[in-house]
């Protein structure tokens, strides 16, 4: 409780510490929508790949002065182009595709950092974030992209629904499905953008993908996990932040362990699809066949 009094307290006190909770609650609604249909549509890799690919363009615009949004989305929009060329006009498939591109800039990032160590880009923050770092603009940013993103997602969500449950419908009914499934990588590039400062590129996939396999073991309706995913990223956002603070540990790795540590509770415990109830369940069939037999 005294740790909690003393959290409080700085909350109301220290600038910083309330844009790094505001930065992680709206990281957390944003990318735990976002999610969902990136684990619906078995897009995972894409996921992965999206947010390694920017960072060559996030280094470039430190080093230009530039704004590492555009430099960003650039190399994200970039990147998720050059893959779908690649399997299409190829015998490469396009896991292999998605290895090849996100390896390839990833790497590119690396070496443009190595090659400029005196001009103050900080590798660390740049792949795991920092969260106590966000400034009023880098909090605009966030905000703006939230409401594109999320505003983009309610306009498009029937399209969306359909395309991602059945694609042949979709196709049948008209609904532009290879601009749909752009749009999304849009929409990855925009929210790997609205998460660099908080997790990182590296950490970012997990705030894409963890909360929201979180939610699709608790329920089978989608509306449902949009919400209940959103729920756990902001859930992950204050509680990392408040442990990050106490303990001086890295802000974006308590994030993602706090979304981890949801994960493995609902893969015990969720009533349909946890393992320790379906091992009850199971059971409890087996005692009731006994009683039967006898």
């Amino acid at each position: 409780m005294a740790n909690l009094s003393y959290f409080l307290s700085a909350v109301g006190q220290y600038t910083y510490l309330q844009h790094a909770l505001l930065a992680g609650i709206l990281v957390g609604i944003i990318c735990g929508v976002v999610g969902c249909f990136i684990i619906l549509r078995g897009m995972a890799l894409m996921g992965d790949a999206i947010s390694h690919a920017v960072l060559p363009g996030v280094v470039v615009a430190y080093m230009l002065g530039a704004s590492y949004f555009i430099g960003a989305l650039i190399t994200g929009v970039l990147t998720a182009l050059a893959i779908g060329y690649i399997s299409q006009n190829s015998r490469i498939k396009e896991d292999s595709s998605i290895g090849i591109m996100f390896t390839a800039a990833f790497a590119l990032g690396v070496v443009l950092i190595t090659l400029n160590r005196g001009t103050g880009v900080d590798l660390w923050h740049i792949l795991f974030g920092n969260v106590l770092a966000v400034s009023r603009a880098d909090l605009w940013l966030t905000v703006i992209i939230g409401l594109v993103v999320l505003g983009g997602i309610a306009l498009f969500y029937r399209p969306l629904l359909l395309s991602t449950f059945d694609p042949t419908m979709a196709k049948a009914l008209g609904y532009p499905t290879k601009l749909i499934h752009y749009l999304l990588m849009f929409s990855l590039a925009l929210v790997t953008v609205a998460a660099l400062k908080s997790v990182g590129i590296i950490l970012v996939v997990a705030m894409l993908i963890t909360p929201g396999s979180t939610a699709y073991l608790l329920t089978d309706r989608l509306p449902v996990m949009l919400v209940l995913s959103a729920v756990f990223g902001v859930i992950s956002a204050v509680v990392g932040v408040y442990y990050s603070f106490i303990y001086d540990v890295a802000t974006g790795a308590s994030i993602v362990l706090v979304a981890s540590i949801l994960f493995g509770l609902a893969f015990c415990f969720s009533p349909k699809q946890g393992l320790l109830m379906r091992r009850y369940r199971r059971w409890k069939v087996k005692k009731q066949n006994m009683a039967t037999q006898l």
